[in-house]
Protein backbone atom coordinates (compact mmCIF):
# COMPACT_ATOMS: atom_id res chain seq x y z
CA UNK A 1 0.00 0.00 0.00
CA UNK A 2 2.84 2.32 1.16
CA UNK A 3 4.43 1.76 -2.52
CA UNK A 4 1.40 1.96 -4.39
CA UNK A 5 1.14 5.85 -2.59
CA UNK A 6 4.87 6.66 -3.24
CA UNK A 7 4.50 6.09 -6.92
CA UNK A 8 1.16 7.77 -7.39
CA UNK A 9 3.10 10.73 -5.50
CA UNK A 10 5.96 10.57 -8.00
CA UNK A 11 3.04 10.07 -10.80
CA UNK A 12 1.82 13.70 -10.01
CA UNK A 13 5.26 15.23 -9.13
CA UNK A 14 5.88 14.71 -12.79
CA UNK A 15 2.65 15.62 -14.59
CA UNK A 16 2.77 18.95 -12.55
CA UNK A 17 6.62 18.99 -13.32
CA UNK A 18 5.98 17.97 -17.42
CA UNK A 19 3.14 20.76 -17.10
CA UNK A 20 6.12 23.46 -15.56
CA UNK A 21 8.12 22.37 -18.40
CA UNK A 22 6.03 23.08 -21.06
CA UNK A 23 4.70 26.72 -19.74
CA UNK A 24 8.60 27.53 -19.39
CA UNK A 25 8.54 27.29 -23.33
CA UNK A 26 10.72 24.48 -25.51
CA UNK A 27 14.19 25.16 -25.67
CA UNK A 28 16.91 24.04 -23.56
CA UNK A 29 20.29 25.57 -22.93
CA UNK A 30 22.66 22.81 -23.54
CA UNK A 31 26.38 23.89 -22.53
CA UNK A 32 29.25 22.70 -25.20
CA UNK A 33 30.85 19.30 -24.63
CA UNK A 34 33.14 17.54 -26.84
CA UNK A 35 31.65 14.76 -28.97
CA UNK A 36 31.51 11.28 -27.91
CA UNK A 37 32.87 10.24 -31.30
CA UNK A 38 36.04 11.57 -29.42
CA UNK A 39 36.03 9.79 -26.33
CA UNK A 40 39.17 8.29 -25.65
CA UNK A 41 40.47 4.97 -26.62
CA UNK A 42 41.66 4.14 -24.06
CA UNK A 43 41.00 4.09 -20.60
CA UNK A 44 43.26 3.05 -17.75
CA UNK A 45 44.69 -0.35 -18.90
CA UNK A 46 41.79 -0.81 -21.32
CA UNK A 47 42.14 -0.54 -25.02
CA UNK A 48 38.73 0.34 -26.62
CA UNK A 49 37.05 -1.08 -30.08
CA UNK A 50 33.62 0.25 -31.37
CA UNK A 51 30.97 -1.83 -31.98
CA UNK A 52 28.11 -0.54 -34.04
CA UNK A 53 24.85 -0.19 -33.11
CA UNK A 54 22.30 -1.60 -35.28
CA UNK A 55 20.01 0.66 -37.24
CA UNK A 56 16.88 -0.57 -35.40
CA UNK A 57 18.04 0.19 -32.04
CA UNK A 58 19.33 3.41 -33.01
CA UNK A 59 16.09 4.20 -34.00
CA UNK A 60 14.54 3.03 -30.71
CA UNK A 61 16.66 4.91 -28.68
CA UNK A 62 16.02 8.59 -30.68
CA UNK A 63 17.51 11.53 -30.89
CA UNK A 64 20.90 11.57 -29.39
CA UNK A 65 24.94 11.07 -29.29
CA UNK A 66 25.66 7.34 -28.38
CA UNK A 67 28.78 5.31 -28.05
CA UNK A 68 29.28 1.32 -27.67
CA UNK A 69 32.57 -0.27 -27.25
CA UNK A 70 34.06 -2.93 -25.92
CA UNK A 71 37.21 -2.17 -24.09
CA UNK A 72 39.67 -4.89 -23.07
CA UNK A 73 42.93 -5.39 -20.95
CA UNK A 74 46.25 -4.29 -22.05
CA UNK A 75 48.08 -7.89 -22.30
CA UNK A 76 51.08 -5.29 -20.96
CA UNK A 77 49.68 -4.05 -17.95
CA UNK A 78 47.07 -6.13 -17.25
CA UNK A 79 47.65 -9.75 -14.81
CA UNK A 80 47.05 -13.04 -17.01
CA UNK A 81 43.69 -13.61 -14.89
CA UNK A 82 42.21 -11.12 -16.41
CA UNK A 83 43.15 -10.55 -20.44
CA UNK A 84 40.72 -12.15 -21.76
CA UNK A 85 37.90 -10.73 -20.22
CA UNK A 86 36.08 -7.49 -21.88
CA UNK A 87 34.22 -4.96 -20.23
CA UNK A 88 31.38 -3.32 -22.54
CA UNK A 89 30.71 0.31 -22.66
CA UNK A 90 27.39 2.09 -23.11
CA UNK A 91 27.20 6.07 -23.08
CA UNK A 92 23.85 7.31 -24.73
CA UNK A 93 23.82 11.52 -24.33
CA UNK A 94 20.66 13.08 -24.95
CA UNK A 95 21.05 16.94 -24.96
CA UNK A 96 17.12 17.64 -24.39
CA UNK A 97 14.49 15.86 -23.08
CA UNK A 98 11.78 17.93 -23.13
CA UNK A 99 10.22 16.96 -26.65
CA UNK A 100 9.02 13.39 -25.51
CA UNK A 101 12.41 12.24 -25.87
CA UNK A 102 13.39 10.03 -22.89
CA UNK A 103 16.34 7.82 -21.61
CA UNK A 104 15.34 4.45 -21.78
CA UNK A 105 16.43 1.91 -18.61
CA UNK A 106 18.66 -0.94 -19.16
CA UNK A 107 15.96 -2.47 -16.70
CA UNK A 108 13.42 -1.99 -19.68
CA UNK A 109 15.54 -2.96 -22.40
CA UNK A 110 17.88 -5.69 -21.17
CA UNK A 111 14.42 -8.42 -21.09
CA UNK A 112 13.75 -7.42 -24.37
CA UNK A 113 17.00 -8.92 -25.14
CA UNK A 114 16.40 -12.30 -23.16
CA UNK A 115 18.08 -11.27 -20.02
CA UNK A 116 16.79 -11.37 -16.41
CA UNK A 117 17.75 -9.10 -13.56
CA UNK A 118 18.84 -11.33 -11.06
CA UNK A 119 20.06 -9.30 -8.19
CA UNK A 120 19.54 -5.29 -7.75
CA UNK A 121 22.21 -3.01 -5.31
CA UNK A 122 23.80 0.13 -5.14
CA UNK A 123 27.70 0.44 -6.02
CA UNK A 124 30.22 3.28 -4.61
CA UNK A 125 32.06 4.97 -7.16
CA UNK A 126 35.01 7.06 -5.46
CA UNK A 127 35.60 9.94 -7.84
CA UNK A 128 39.15 11.18 -8.88
CA UNK A 129 38.79 13.76 -5.91
CA UNK A 130 37.75 11.14 -3.21
CA UNK A 131 34.05 12.41 -3.26
CA UNK A 132 31.56 9.19 -3.19
CA UNK A 133 29.17 9.05 -5.45
CA UNK A 134 25.90 5.78 -5.56
CA UNK A 135 25.35 3.78 -8.62
CA UNK A 136 23.33 1.13 -9.59
CA UNK A 137 25.11 -2.17 -9.75
CA UNK A 138 23.36 -5.28 -10.88
CA UNK A 139 23.71 -9.20 -11.89
CA UNK A 140 21.99 -9.91 -15.46
CA UNK A 141 21.52 -13.99 -16.71
CA UNK A 142 20.53 -15.29 -20.11
CA UNK A 143 20.77 -19.26 -19.97
CA UNK A 144 23.82 -20.27 -17.96
CA UNK A 145 25.44 -16.66 -19.22
CA UNK A 146 25.85 -14.26 -16.07
CA UNK A 147 26.94 -10.62 -15.95
CA UNK A 148 27.95 -7.76 -14.01
CA UNK A 149 26.51 -4.77 -14.90
CA UNK A 150 26.74 -1.12 -13.26
CA UNK A 151 24.89 1.38 -14.64
CA UNK A 152 24.18 5.57 -13.73
CA UNK A 153 22.72 8.68 -14.49
CA UNK A 154 25.41 11.33 -15.10
CA UNK A 155 23.29 14.57 -15.52
CA UNK A 156 24.54 18.29 -14.21
CA UNK A 157 27.50 16.71 -12.11
CA UNK A 158 25.47 14.19 -10.22
CA UNK A 159 25.98 10.37 -10.43
CA UNK A 160 22.61 9.13 -10.09
CA UNK A 161 21.79 5.20 -9.58
CA UNK A 162 17.74 4.99 -9.65
CA UNK A 163 15.77 5.96 -12.86
CA UNK A 164 13.04 7.50 -10.72
CA UNK A 165 15.33 10.08 -8.80
CA UNK A 166 16.90 11.03 -12.72
CA UNK A 167 13.64 11.79 -13.66
CA UNK A 168 12.82 14.14 -10.95
CA UNK A 169 16.31 15.98 -11.39
CA UNK A 170 15.81 16.12 -15.03
CA UNK A 171 12.44 17.58 -14.31
CA UNK A 172 13.79 19.80 -11.58
CA UNK A 173 16.54 21.38 -13.79
CA UNK A 174 14.55 21.55 -16.09
CA UNK A 175 13.03 24.17 -14.46
CA UNK A 176 15.63 26.18 -12.03
CA UNK A 177 18.28 25.63 -14.79
CA UNK A 178 16.29 25.62 -17.90
CA UNK A 179 18.38 22.06 -18.88
CA UNK A 180 17.19 18.44 -19.26
CA UNK A 181 20.19 16.36 -20.99
CA UNK A 182 21.59 13.89 -19.54
CA UNK A 183 23.25 10.66 -20.46
CA UNK A 184 22.83 7.19 -18.67
CA UNK A 185 26.32 4.93 -18.62
CA UNK A 186 26.35 1.39 -18.32
CA UNK A 187 28.87 -0.88 -17.78
CA UNK A 188 28.97 -4.71 -18.30
CA UNK A 189 31.50 -7.45 -17.48
CA UNK A 190 31.28 -11.09 -18.10
CA UNK A 191 31.49 -13.18 -15.01
CA UNK A 192 33.49 -15.79 -16.10
CA UNK A 193 32.84 -19.80 -15.27
CA UNK A 194 34.45 -20.41 -11.80
CA UNK A 195 34.75 -16.68 -11.20
CA UNK A 196 33.52 -15.11 -7.79
CA UNK A 197 31.18 -12.19 -8.40
CA UNK A 198 32.90 -9.57 -6.09
CA UNK A 199 36.07 -10.42 -8.32
CA UNK A 200 33.90 -9.04 -11.73
CA UNK A 201 32.43 -6.47 -9.28
CA UNK A 202 36.23 -5.11 -8.83
CA UNK A 203 36.92 -5.42 -12.24
CA UNK A 204 33.58 -3.20 -13.54
CA UNK A 205 34.18 -0.18 -10.27
CA UNK A 206 37.99 -0.53 -11.67
CA UNK A 207 36.86 0.77 -14.78
CA UNK A 208 34.45 2.59 -13.88
CA UNK A 209 36.97 4.40 -11.49
CA UNK A 210 39.34 5.39 -14.54
CA UNK A 211 36.30 6.52 -17.01
CA UNK A 212 34.91 8.55 -14.65
CA UNK A 213 37.31 11.64 -14.73
CA UNK A 214 36.69 11.15 -18.15
CA UNK A 215 32.85 11.96 -18.48
CA UNK A 216 32.59 15.99 -17.74
CA UNK A 217 34.50 16.93 -20.82
CA UNK A 218 32.13 15.00 -23.16
CA UNK A 219 28.75 15.54 -20.57
CA UNK A 220 28.60 18.58 -19.31
CA UNK A 221 28.06 19.57 -15.91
Amino acid sequence: MKQSARLFAILILLLLARGLIFVRGDVDTVPPSAPLTEFPSVVGPWNGKEIPLDPAILQVLGKGSFLNRTYSPDELTSSPATQSVPIGLFIGYFPTQRTGQAIHSPQNCLPGSGWTFDSKDIADLTSSDGSIHHIGEYIISNGKTREEVLYWYHSHGRDIASDYSAKMYTLLDSIRLNRTDAALVRIITPIQSGESRLSAHRRAISFAEHLSPILPAFIPD
